[in-house]
């Protein structure tokens, strides 16, 4: 297939561009800079300039492909406070992919959401694959691509857990979190820290992207999870651990102010289940799960 991928010099793009170059995919790379070009020709890839600020590039970078795979989003504006930007600005490309995509047999699109969307829907067990929510942010899109299964397009969505972990991730919850403990002299988590996240390593997450381009149903939602949850209390124990500092408890009214753009995330309870990914796409997770990964040095080096 000749696919399209938007953030490919990224953190999972840099893990899903080799696996589609060694199984044969012409690969398109969507960049920004001359340092992301370079990037994703090393990988085997051709680099292809665009924006998700620009409809009408991305539109015209999606003609002529047989697949997407979306993966870009404007973190910085996330975690400087314009998320509302940055969820206008993601639903916009989505329907400028889309459309530039086209309709019909042979076309797939694999879009990307996170499995902290289905909070939403106020669930009082683990979120499954079935789990749809009507709309809201981010969650707009992921129903977008869900429904270009209606155009003849094999889409999925694929929702990330909030924690993707690997030697890859620079600037993702984990880091943060370290990055947070060093400058408050503390490991915290909110009141018992029972809460859980689910978690997924970066090449497990890079291989269910893969086999939903090439063999998910139509209109498919999918976890890349290997831990389906993990309680805070863990994760802010082995940080607390690794960076010999104290680990202690917070009180929800704290959490924004210690944790900033990660206040609310720190709050949630968000385990979910992997059966319905393991069922249709033949996937097992085989790499560490988040725990083994957090007893490496590489989370602590810098």
């Amino acid at each position: 297939m000749r696919v399209l991928i938007t953030g490919a010099s990224g953190h999972l793009g840099s893990a899903i561009v080799p696996g589609l170059v060694s199984a044969g995919h012409e690969v398109i790379g969507l960049v920004r800079s001359d340092s992301s070009a370079g990037k994703v020709t090393a990988l085997g890839a051709t680099a292809r300039r665009g924006d998700l600020h620009d409809p009408d590039g991305l539109r015209e970078a999606a003609t002529g492909v047989d697949g997407v795979i979306h993966l870009a989003f404007n973190h910085e504006a996330m975690t400087t406070g314009d998320y509302e930007g940055a969820v206008a600005t993601d639903l916009a490309a989505v329907r400028a992919l889309a459309d530039g995509l086209g309709e019909g047999e042979g076309k797939s699109f694999v879009g990307t959401s996170g499995t902290m969307m289905l909070l939403s829907a106020g669930l009082d067990r683990p979120g499954t694959e079935d789990d749809v929510v009507a709309s809201g942010p981010r969650i707009d899109a992921e129903n977008l691509v869900a429904g270009l299964a209606e155009r003849g397009i094999r889409s999925s969505v694929v929702r990330l857990p909030p924690v993707v972990h690997s030697d890859l991730d620079k600037h993702g919850f984990v880091p943060s979190l370290i990055r947070i403990a060093r400058e408050q002299g503390v490991s915290a988590y909110v009141g018992d820290g029972a809460n859980r996240w689910p978690a997924g390593h970066t090449l497990d997450a890079a291989r269910v992207y893969q086999l939903a381009l090439e063999k998910a149903p139509a209109g498919s939602r999918l976890h890349p999870v290997g831990d389906e949850g993990i309680p805070l209390k863990q994760i802010a124990e082995i940080i607390g651990q690794r960076l010999d500092l104290p680990v202690k408890s917070i009180p929800a009214e704290e959490a924004a102010a210690h944790f900033g753009f990660l206040g609310g995330a720190v709050l949630a309870d968000n385990p979910v289940t992997t059966a319905r990914t393991r069922e249709v796409l033949g996937w097992e997770p085989t790499h560490p799960g988040l725990l083994e990964d957090l007893a490496q040095a590489h989370y602590f080096e810098n």
